[in-house]
């Protein structure tokens, strides 16, 4: 593969793949969500030199036509496309419907026609629901316990049937949580850090109980990287994922510690999930993607967090620390 397309390169995990991927030296498109304001998301705050690079297309995911003329031209895809929020696909399921299997299947469908040697997508750990055994392999069963993990299923299950059908040179890539620099405040790293950065003496969050498997983000866009150079990982659901597991409340007395010893958590009911929807445990397997790939972990937990607060203590001005981010 010489050039690719990246939809989604105008959020978190997507501006940071176009970045790893310009360093590996292919030429990128990146699809961006059209907008009148002309804004292109995280790409925005590139150098002007890097963005001279980067062919940038904007479109809509859910616009079958936009999605193939931007897949013109190209040898890879990797489709980071999608709405993410738990809590906001509780009221606007239809939006996660028509971006996340929609999207995905414009995907697919231009991709047959127009044959690329490469297609991965993007799936994600809250596919699994709460874990049913430990660490969760790709053989885990699935379970929709939100809209949004829902339609994730389904984006995931169109993708195999379009390997399985048609022979797409398909592979799905299932991180677990990343985090890292330009993460919204939706997810609960940020949230932690933009309270406590705010000054602010009482945390807000949600359920302290519940365990995640933290990716740093550079670990997790290598992960995409290595999946798609690997000649072994066609037709293969992949997890990316350390093995590592860490409870939300320890993980907030930790930046606690950090940053700011004298603040205290305080549980708000808003930030609750419902008791069915919460998944309770995220520890994943890595074996298949360490088996599969050269791919390895090449930050710790500690590292990533530090580069994490870091950027947000610069870029604090981003963030709106007074409110409940969906």
């Amino acid at each position: 593969m010489k050039k690719v397309l990246v939809t989604g390169a105008d959020g978190f995990i997507g501006s940071h793949l176009v970045e790893h991927l310009m360093r590996k030296g292919y030429e990128v498109k990146a699809f961006t969500y059209y907008n009148s304001f002309n804004t292109w998301g995280w790409l925005d705050t590139f150098p002007q030199e890097t963005l001279r690079e980067i062919e940038i297309f904007q479109g809509d995911i859910r616009d079958p036509n936009g999605v193939r003329e931007a897949m013109k031209g190209v040898d890879g895809v990797f489709h980071l496309a999608a709405l993410i929020a738990i809590p906001f696909s509780y009221h606007s399921p239809d939006s996660y419907v028509d971006t996340n299997i929609k999207g995905t299947l414009n995907v697919l469908q231009a991709a047959r026609d127009l044959e690329p040697e490469r297609v991965l997508v993007t799936s994600t750990s809250e596919v699994y629901g709460t874990a049913q055994y430990v660490p969760i392999d790709e053989k885990h069963p699935y379970q929709g316990q939100s809209p949004y993990s829902a339609t994730k299923i389904g984006a995931d299950r169109l993708a195999e049937s379009f390997y399985r059908s048609f022979h797409l040179p398909v592979t799905i890539v299932r991180p677990f949580n990343t985090f890292g620099p330009r993460q919204s405040a939706r997810a609960v790293i940020p949230t932690i850090v933009t309270q406590l950065l705010a000054g602010k003496e009482t945390i807000q969050l949600g359920s302290l109980t519940p365990t995640r498997d933290f990716n740093y983000v550079k670990d997790t866009v290598n992960g995409f990287y290595e999946i798609a150079v690997s000649g072994r990982t066609i037709g293969e659901e992949i997890n990316i994922a350390t093995q590592r597991e860490i409870t939300i409340g320890d993980l907030a007395n930790e930046l606690i510690r950090q940053i700011n010893p004298a603040a205290q958590i305080v549980c708000d009911t808003q930030r609750t999930r419902p008791e069915k929807s919460e998944v309770n445990r995220l520890l994943g397997s890595n074996e298949k993607i360490k088996r599969l790939t050269k791919w390895t972990p090449q930050y710790t937990f500690e590292e990533g967090l530090a580069e994490t607060i870091a950027w947000i203590r610069e870029h604090m001005d981003s963030y709106k620390t007074d409110i409940y981010n969906l």
